[in-house]
């Protein structure tokens, strides 16, 4: 694949939660200098400026309204994570565990939905860009020429989710992440596929590997359907 080809290479991975999809997409993205789309971070920033408009979650209408409204800035390097919302910075509001508890709301709210897809669907269209989230694979990209399936084990996943967010991966910390991770799944599949891989879709098990080696297998991926190598 030329440097021109490359601009216009699009990666797709989807996972469920702590899974390490964010992560191991930014270290893809970085290492073939590609952008990088969170689409999670834009179902966050819906929720935060709901509940900052004091605005029921349960309205999907009006949750739906805000988000064709919303006027979103987030950026797509890969190294440096930036999100605005009417101007205001909330790449850090965004990741507190009020929003966490929240977005799932958001997430399975169809018009909310089609909205943001559309918007993700325009990122993957200019391609050059590495993009994850949950059915990003069979909606978002579904004619990309990489799509990765990124999965692990339901308790390896609870322990990375729960060191990322208290620290340790103590029983203690396991059972207080873990409706954030189950229940998440669980609503968020109602409306997305990304607990099996679809047609034509990789797969890879980060269950036993280090966060260098997953990033080393889609890296492998990538140049195995398209002959780019990092």
């Amino acid at each position: 694949m030329s440097e021109t080809d490359l601009a216009h290479l699009v990666v797709a991975i989807d996972g469920p939660s702590g899974s390490g999809k964010s992560t191991v997409a930014r270290r893809v993205a970085a290492a073939l200098g590609l952008r990088y789309l969170d689409t999670g971070a834009m179902y966050r920033a819906v929720t935060w400026w709901a509940l900052e408009r004091g605005v029921d979650l349960a309205d999907t209408e009006r949750v739906a309204q805000l988000a064709r409204e919303l006027r979103l800035e987030q950026g797509l390097d890969p190294e440096i994570e930036t999100l605005s919302v009417d101007g205001a910075d909330i790449a850090a509001a965004i990741r507190t565990s009020r929003i966490s508890a929240a977005v799932s709301a958001v997430a399975t709210n169809l018009g909310v939905r089609a909205e943001l897809v559309a918007r993700q669907q325009a990122v993957a269209r200019a391609g050059g860009v590495v993009i994850e989230g949950r059915d990003i694979t069979t909606v978002v990209a579904p004619d990309a020429p990489v799509r990765v399936l990124l999965t692990a084990d339901e308790q390896v996943r609870l322990s990375r989710r729960a060191l990322e967010v208290h620290g340790s991966a103590d029983a203690d910390a396991v059972d207080a992440t873990r409706d954030q991770v189950v229940r998440r799944d669980a609503d968020d599949s109602t409306v997305a596929s990304f607990q099996q891989a679809a047609d034509g879709v990789d797969v890879v098990d980060s269950s036993l590997l280090s966060l260098d080696e997953t990033v080393a297998a889609v890296l492998k991926l990538v140049e195995a359907r398209t002959g780019v190598r990092a």
